[in-house]
């Protein structure tokens, strides 16, 4: 199983996971796990998505996300799972 880590940080607002999802499901991704928080008006999101089935390449699902964030207002962020584990090391 191919895995990646997406995070999601901004001013809270209607329709956030629902975007990051819709995006995410649009690319054959499967959402595994998913934590979200909201400190004070500030909206955090990190989810563990499947990346096993994704049709486009991961870079075009990377731009469609920032495109979402664009969008939503929200900076959106996505790592593949050992690139993220790397990176958490240091």
């Amino acid at each position: 199983m191919k895995r990646a880590v997406v995070t999601v940080i901004g001013n809270d607002r209607p329709g956030i996971i629902a975007g990051v999802s819709k995006t995410l499901a649009d690319n054959q991704a499967n959402i595994l796990d998913v934590a979200q928080t909201l400190m004070d008006k500030i909206f955090t999101m990190s989810m563990l998505i499947d990346i096993t089935e994704i049709d486009a390449k991961f870079s075009n699902l990377q731009v469609e996300l920032t495109k979402v964030g664009q969008k939503l207002g929200v900076s959106i962020q996505i790592q593949r799972e050992e690139i993220f584990n790397s990176m958490s090391k240091i």
